[in-house]
């Protein structure tokens, strides 16, 4: 039998004679390996969970027209897009604003990507539908009230270029006004509540407002939904400044300073609890290897006696404390991952991926703390004097 093989039996018996105590030790390293795991999937994780929560607060991004360009056109957003992760755009809407007369009456209406808006503005409630095809509005409760229209309702609008630069000139005197006027039907498929300045517009495509005007590739203003950090987004913000001069990136501050700030205090309190439940785990595994080498006093002392030095005790204790430790971490990266998958389900309502680099992580984690642990009861057994002992004192 080699010297490494005798080594590990001695180990293990040792272990199993004291089942009951290095239970007790097993059972803290692998509830504290469980939370450590646990944790640090939550630390990680956290961000992109809390990030799609965030998103659902509306756009953190916007694109404007640059001083030099004056107009943010198609094409120009579509460049600035295309530097920003494909993985971390969440959604895009771009809004075109135009001045209708319905019933004689001036209307604002938002030209959009009805698709890119149920993605940047979630929280939008919608009594009825989404217009899905051309000639069907979404119109907002204020308007609809003003307008006193229902979903299944028509509604008539005339667009003048003239007439909206002009909206204090009757439009019956100005003959040309008249003739260049474009009027079009529509179709009330929903009413939109959302208790902002939204509800004092009418919503259509992109392809129905270039029809209703006659003018198309133009945008006022573009509201993107990036789940990025901070770091990130504003890393895009000055790439796209840099790389696309008729566009203008800008955060919407409230929105990502709020997410920022809410991340790293979570992360902070992440953070905090696993720096506690490591000490609590060390403090248990060093009472329990303490009261484990009082009970060894005479085994100790013996095998002093019989000429065993500090170093083969030391490595023997040290082995126990190590096995222990490998054993509860590898429990524990398990169970960690089930804890946090708990935590993210009923929290955040979304599952989170096995990370197998963690397995590893948990268990040398383990056998760190709990090597360190045994540093003073370890220390204990080596200061026995075998003289005192054998004599029962």
């Amino acid at each position: 039998m080699t010297k490494r093989k005798m080594f590990f039996r001695m180990i293990t018996a040792s272990l199993i004679r004291r089942r009951s105590r290095m239970f007790v030790a097993l059972l803290a390293i692998a509830v504290g390996a469980t939370i450590l795991c646990g944790l640090v999937t939550i630390y990680y994780d956290v961000p992109k969970q809390m990030g799609e929560q965030f998103r659902s607060y509306g756009a953190n991004m916007i694109f404007v027209a640059s001083a030099e360009s004056e107009v943010l056109t198609e094409d120009s957003m579509k460049e600035a897009l295309s530097y920003i992760k494909d993985d971390q755009l969440v959604g895009v809407s771009p809004y075109r604003y135009e001045t209708v007369s319905v019933n004689e009456q001036p209307i604002i209406v938002a030209g959009t990507d009805i698709a890119g808006v149920q993605k940047t503005s979630p929280y939008w409630y919608i009594d009825g539908e989404w217009p899905a095809a051309s000639g069907e509005v979404l119109v907002g409760e204020e308007t609809a009230d003003l307008l006193s229209v229902k979903v299944g309702d028509r509604l008539t609008m005339t667009y003048s270029q003239q007439a909206m630069e002009n909206p204090d000139q009757p439009a019956e005197t100005d003959a040309a006004a008249a003739e260049g006027a474009i009027t079009k039907d529509y179709t009330v498929v929903g009413t939109l509540d959302t208790g902002g300045n939204e509800e004092e517009y009418i919503f259509m495509s992109l392809e129905d407002i270039a029809a209703q005007t006659g003018d198309s590739g133009r945008v006022d203003v573009a509201e993107l939904s990036v789940s990025a950090s901070q770091d990130e987004l504003n890393a895009y913000v000055e790439k796209i400044t840099d790389k696309v001069p008729a566009v203008t990136p800008r955060l919407v501050k409230r929105v990502t300073q709020s997410e920022t700030t809410v991340l790293s205090k979570l992360q902070a309190l992440v953070l905090l609890v696993t720096i506690v439940v490591l000490l609590l785990m060390m403090i248990c595994v060093a009472t329990t290897m303490m009261a484990v080498v009082t009970e060894r006093r005479k085994e100790i002392g013996l095998r002093k006696a019989l000429g065993a030095s500090n170093r083969s005790i030391v490595q023997e204790f040290m082995g126990e404390s190590v096995m222990l430790g490998a054993v509860g971490g590898l429990i524990g990266s398990f169970l960690g991952f089930a804890f946090a998958q708990a935590v993210s389900v009923n929290v955040f309502n979304s599952t989170i991926t096995f990370r197998p680099l963690l397995v590893p992580i948990a268990i040398i984690a383990a056998m760190a703390v709990t090597g360190l642990a045994s540093l003073v009861p370890i220390r204990s057994a080596t200061e026995v004097d075998p003289a005192l002992v054998l004599k029962g004192e």
